[in-house]
């Protein structure tokens, strides 16, 4: 069974080091939470996931999910009592408000633990994260009967959540929905539709699961103005909000996937069902785009996730198993062979995944901690701020973390070479279930499509103008340093390609838009690249600091500068061929014919 340990002291390094997690304290749910509550909640978390939900990972993979003839759902044994012990322990409603039944804990805490449970078992993680993510719009969205009615008993993880958007002839292009909402007179709709791909659409897990569906109500404006937001429940309410009947809501099927198959992936129709109006009528995709936004963070992560626990098995089985002898010479000459550690293109792919991790880790958390801020904080500037530098940060860190994560996992299922083909060593599986982050919530190239067409240009380009000033300063503050040089220097640099790449976007997308749409991918990973070596910089300064305040961290932190010299040396130099592929333009890319494919 593969291995997992929840890098719990190196999240807490990047928030207390690196990123001035105390000075949020002002912020509401921040200010009693010291740095040693904050590594006793994660390390009782880590225990969590390390033995409950870690071992039942390639069980559920195995397993797969079942539909009954009732078009009920069973999950795979050991899942109920896993998800209760997650629900149980406060974790689903760690960031909830307390007065609807949460701890009111930033939500910076529940990205990080869901990072935990998603390395250790991505299938059951999900089935929490999409009711986070439902809770998420309700809150911002939903009247105050619908928040006192369904949040606190989906944040004690009783009822589950779920998001309805893509149907059989539309997924990204929401436009042509059809399910269709019919007025009632008692102030619900009649949903009547079929919805695909709704992961945890059904399942056994909760006693209800209240689905948030996207339909048209009958004379709405075609197109995405005419999209409204609706509460639709598995089970209906009585008045007083116990459970009444089964509403026309059923699972029609469970998709037959690649990977997360531990996951109910369904086919959901209504017919007639019962639903409620979040919101404004026709103003849907804003409510929705609460619950998507928070998703493609949380999709981020499971790029990150999977990434984590394929290096850890990986470092691992490349400690201990003996092939060959070292190029410069036997390394344990007692032994038949070197362990393959000693190869240089082993610890290629295995610094290639490290140093990706710990950067996107600490990307992943700034960005949580912007999303506090931009909900939290009573400064209007701080929020103006820290929404820029989120939504801009957004569609990069979806795209990017999964691109890159699953890339590691093939990289980390080579390491073990023939073994990694091999179902028991479990590194196939890490590569299936990476696969499906860089498709749903918006795939990679819209999200590329998301950076180039709407967030640059958003509000006179002032995120990326004030995000490409942070690291300037940051560079013009820190260049005298000499141990930080070639961090500076290699950031320098890359920053450079990316402010050429913008500039030739300025000037050649208004004019010729298929420019921008044939740089859009290669522009999102170039400023991923960026934002990384950034995060690098900010790492490096703070381990060297932390050397030298404490001796006793010196070797740990020798680790990360290490990793960091490795990432700027080898993997930052990527944004040069980015702006190279950027500024050949989209002629030839057009150039054939459709036939001719």
């Amino acid at each position: 069974m593969p291995i997992y340990k929840a890098p719990v002291d190196d999240a807490v390094f990047l928030l207390d080091d690196v990123l001035d997690f105390n000075g949020y304290g002002q912020l509401p749910g921040f200010g009693d939470l010291t740095v040693d509550m904050l590594s006793q909640i994660l390390g009782e978390a880590a225990k969590l996931f390390e033995e409950v939900t870690l071992p039942l990972n390639q069980i559920g993979d195995r397993a797969g999910c079942v539909r009954l003839d009732d078009a009920s759902v069973t999950t795979p044994p050991g899942f109920k009592a896993a998800y209760k012990s997650l629900a149980d322990g406060g974790w689903i409603g760690l960031s909830i408000p307390t007065e609807y039944g949460g701890q009111g804990l930033p939500y910076t805490l529940t990205v990080l633990i869901n990072e935990f449970a998603t390395s250790a078992n991505m299938s059951l993680a999900m089935y929490s994260g999409l009711t986070q993510g439902a809770m998420a719009a309700l809150l911002r969205h939903g009247d105050e009967r619908q928040k006192r009615i369904f949040i606190p008993r989906m944040a004690s993880g009783v009822w589950a959540g779920t998001m309805n958007l893509t149907e059989p002839q539309c997924g990204t292009d929401l436009g042509l929905l059809t399910t269709r909402a019919a007025p009632r007179p008692d102030g619900s709709y009649a949903i009547t539709g079929q919805k695909i791909f709704i992961s945890s659409g059904e399942h056994d897990l909760a006693e209800n699961i209240i689905h948030l569906v996207l339909a048209r109500i009958e004379g709405a404006p075609a197109g995405v103005k005419g999209i409204s937001l609706f509460i639709v429940p598995k089970f209906n309410l009585n008045g007083d909000g116990s459970l009444g009947s089964r509403n026309n809501v059923s699972c029609g099927s469970i998709e037959h996937k690649m990977g997360i198959h531990a996951n109910s992936t369904c086919v959901m129709n209504y017919d007639d069902a019962t639903g409620f109006l979040v919101g404004e009528a026709n103003r849907g995709l804003n409510a929705m785009f609460v619950m998507m936004n928070e998703a493609r963070l949380g999709v981020a992560v499971q790029g990150l996730s999977i990434s984590e626990i394929a290096y850890q098995n990986a470092a691992q089985y490349a400690r201990e198993r003996l092939q060959g002898r070292s190029l410069s010479g036997p390394k344990y000459p007692a032994q038949s062979a070197d362990p393959i550690i000693v190869h240089p293109d082993i610890r290629r792919m295995l610094l290639e995944i490290r140093s990706f991790n710990e950067a996107a880790r600490g990307l992943a958390l700034s960005a949580a901690l912007d999303s506090d801020v931009a909900h939290r904080s009573s400064d209007p500037t701080a929020r103006q701020a820290a929404e820029d530098r989120l939504g801009l940060l957004t569609p990069v860190l979806k795209g990017m973390l999964t691109d890159v994560g699953f890339e590691n996992a093939v990289k980390a299922m080579q390491v073990f070479g023939g073994h990694g083909y091999i179902g028991e060593w479990g590194m196939e599986q890490f590569v299936r279930d990476a696969r499906i982050a860089m498709i749903y919530e918006g795939a990679n190239g819209i999200q590329a499509l998301d950076l180039v067409g709407r967030k640059l240009p958003k509000d006179g380009g002032r995120a990326a103008m004030a995000w490409f000033k942070e690291i300037s300063a940051f560079i013009a503050a820190n260049g005298e340093n000499e141990p930080l040089k070639p961090f500076v220097q290699g950031l320098q640099s890359a920053l450079g390609d990316l402010q050429k790449a913008t500039a030739w976007l300025m000037q050649n997308a208004l004019a010729k838009p298929d420019n921008a749409g044939a740089a859009s991918y290669d522009y999102m990973h170039l400023f991923g690249r960026v934002a990384l070596g950034y995060m690098w910089a900010r790492i490096a300064k703070a381990a060297l600091a932390g050397a030298q305040r404490d001796p006793a961290s010196a070797r740990a932190m020798e680790a990360k500068l290490i990793a960091g010299r490795f990432f700027v040396e080898r993997m930052l130099p990527e944004t040069a061929f980015r702006l190279a592929r950027i500024v050949s333009g989209a002629d030839t890319m057009m150039s054939l014919d459709a036939e001719m494919f």
